[in-house]
């Protein structure tokens, strides 16, 4: 019985349940980046003068996908939040290859894009 004894190791660290949000910010920001690339490749846009924003949107999407995967070990609901990370694994792979494909060459959008399923598997498993 605890009568208003606190403990004094700081804030508790239960599980959280904002897990499906990571994944959905994950696949958003996958999105966002994949829709700018296929705009500048047919050239709807031009960033010649801001091509850092193709960029840091790959740095947050993989950010995010990282996040998004980690939160097997920590996040709620555990069966939904452990099968999108399961899900979510193999696309890590080719957004880790992604920087070294060449930016000129076919391979960047078809490695890229070979992490769309796995992505969109994982943020609908997340939401379950």
């Amino acid at each position: 019985m605890n009568r208003g004894i606190r403990s004094t190791r700081g804030p508790s660290r239960a599980p959280t349940d904002a897990a499906p949000a990571l994944f959905t910010a994950a696949a958003a920001s996958y999105t966002a980046n994949c829709a700018l690339g296929a705009s500048v490749a047919v050239r709807l846009i031009d960033t010649r003068n801001f091509r850092w924003v193709h960029h840091a949107l790959y740095i947050a999407t993989f950010g995010l996908a990282l996040a998004a995967f980690s939160s097997a070990w920590w996040g709620r609901p555990r069966d939904a939040v452990g099968s999108a990370a399961a899900a979510l694994a193999p696309a890590l792979v080719p957004l880790a290859v992604i920087p070294y494909a060449g930016t000129h060459t076919r391979r960047h959008p078809l490695i890229a894009l070979t992490a769309a399923p796995f992505i969109a598997a994982a943020a609908i498993r997340s939401r379950r």
